[in-house]
């Protein structure tokens, strides 16, 4: 099993956000282990502090390199993601030259109650991930609109139509890592 380390871009508990990406985890469930990293005990990026990094940080890096993949849930702010997806972008990124993402196969969804879900956001984001080095999915795109009881309290996806959408976005993504993952490229290699 393909172990995915995700990224939800809201904090809030009561976040459709995180409501999507466990629904997405009930759907991946005897393909792909879902990780979730805690983003708000980061810092703030702060180049001065790579002398002695918070753990939060190196507890990142860590996690990123241990992962198979990279899942951002993540909702739209004023046509933009969330400062806290920038800011866990750039932790992982660096020292210089010690890129964690790099060759990381990544997925994007998200969710919204408008009817564009998160479109603009995504699409925002999608313009920086090549700086990071990731292998970005580009379909299928997951601009999800959330309606009240559409995803119930044990994260099951309640109207058949979506739950076929997000599985068929969760086989997309098996297949993308196993593509684009680690263990391709040591095959490539080995051949």
């Amino acid at each position: 099993m393909k172990n995915v380390l995700v990224l939800v871009g809201s904090l809030s508990q009561a976040s459709i956000n995180r409501s999507l990406a466990k629904a997405i985890e009930n759907l991946a469930d005897t393909q792909l282990h879902f990780n979730y990293f805690d983003l708000a005990g980061l810092p703030h990026y702060n180049n001065d502090l790579w002398d002695n990094p918070p753990g939060a940080v190196t507890d990142l890096k860590h996690r990123v390199e241990a992962a198979d993949a990279v899942l951002i849930v993540t909702p739209e702010i004023n046509r933009s993601y969330p400062a806290i997806i920038k800011n866990a972008l750039d932790w992982a990124s660096r020292p210089y030259g010690q890129n964690s993402w790099a060759g990381k196969p990544l997925a994007i969804a998200g969710a919204s109650p408008g009817a564009i879900g998160t479109a603009a956001g995504q699409n925002h984001l999608r313009t920086t991930l090549p700086v990071y080095g990731f292998v970005v999915m580009g379909q299928p795109e997951v601009y999800f609109q959330f309606k009240a009881g559409l995803i119930d309290e044990r994260f099951e996806v309640t109207d058949e139509q979506s739950r076929g959408f997000l599985q068929n976005f969760v086989d997309k993504f098996v297949e993308w890592i196993d593509h684009h993952g680690e263990d391709r490229a040591l095959r490539v290699a080995a051949e």
